[in-house]
C-alpha cells in the first residue's frame, strides 16, 4: 500500500487520485499515446511522468494544490474549469468558484495525516485520466469536501474512489470525484446498516480482493 506521499502524486497524477495533507500523487500508468490504456491491479511500479503528459500536467496541478499555491493552481487550469465531489455536490465552477473551493473546503484538510492510498486500476486517453483507489484513513480532521458538517469521529475507515480528470489544450479542465459515500458512513457510525444492502469496509475488501465472499449470498 502507498503511504500518503506517494499516492497524492500517483493517484491524481499518474496518470493519475487525492491525497493527505502531507503527500503527493504519482501515477505509473503513462499516458503517451491516444486510446484507452489500462493498468494491471497493485501495479506498484513508479514512473516518472513524460513532460507534456497528461501524468506531468496533473502532477504539477496536485504539487501546487498540496502545496497551498493557489495562484499556481490555477495556472495550472483552463479558463473555466469545474470540480464536483459527486456525493456530497461541493466543490467549485469557474475560476472563482474553484478557488474558493480549494481555499475553504480542501487545503489543511484533504485527508488525516495517516491516509493510505492503493491504486486497483487507471485508465487514460488523450483527454482523460481515470483512477479507481481505495482510499483509507482515521476520521480525525474536519472534512468539508468529503463530510461537511461531520465532527472527527475517530474512527477508521476504507473507502471505494473513482477520480475523473478532464484535460482540455495542456491543462486540467475538470475533476469529478466519485466514492463510496454510504459505505464510508456506516464505518464512521453514521448509518445502521441494519436490514440495508451495505457492507461498510466490505466493499473496499472486496475491490482488493475479489475472491471475498458478499454477505447477502453464497452462490458459487
Amino acid at each position: 500500500m502507498l503511504d500518503a506521499g506517494h499516492m497524492e502524486r500517483r493517484v491524481f497524477m499518474k496518470a493519475t487520485s487525492l491525497a493527505a495533507a502531507a503527500g503527493a500523487v504519482s501515477m505509473s500508468s503513462g499516458c503517451q499515446a491516444p486510446g484507452a490504456n489500462e493498468g494491471p491491479p497493485g501495479d506498484g511500479a513508479q514512473e516518472q511522468p513524460a513532460p507534456g503528459s497528461l501524468d506531468a500536467i496533473f502532477a504539477e496541478h496536485m504539487e501546487a494544490e498540496l502545496a497551498g499555491d493557489l495562484d499556481k493552481t490555477m495556472a495550472t487550469m483552463t479558463p473555466n474549469p469545474h470540480i464536483v465531489n459527486i456525493p456530497t455536490m461541493i466543490g467549485g465552477q469557474g475560476p472563482a468558484g474553484v478557488r474558493q473551493f480549494y481555499a475553504n473546503r480542501l487545503i489543511g484538510q484533504f485527508f488525516p495525516e495517516d491516509v493510505q492510498f492503493e491504486t486497483i486500476s487507471e485508465t487514460a486517453s488523450d483527454k482523460h485520466l481515470v483512477t479507481e483507489m481505495v482510499i483509507s484513513f482515521t476520521h480525525t480532521i474536519e472534512m468539508d469536501h468529503i463530510l461537511p458538517g461531520v465532527e472527527p469521529t475517530g474512527k477508521f475507515a476504507e473507502v471505494v474512489f473513482v477520480v475523473i480528470v478532464g484535460f482540455k489544450d495542456g491543462k486540467v479542465e475538470f475533476e469529478h470525484i466519485h466514492w463510496d459515500q454510504a459505505n464510508l458512513l456506516v464505518q464512521l457510525g453514521l448509518i445502521d446498516p441494519a436490514g440495508l444492502p451495505l457492507t461498510g469496509a466490505g466493499a473496499a475488501a472486496k475491490l482488493l480482493d475479489p475472491s471475498t465472499p458478499d454477505p447477502f449470498y453464497s452462490e458459487s
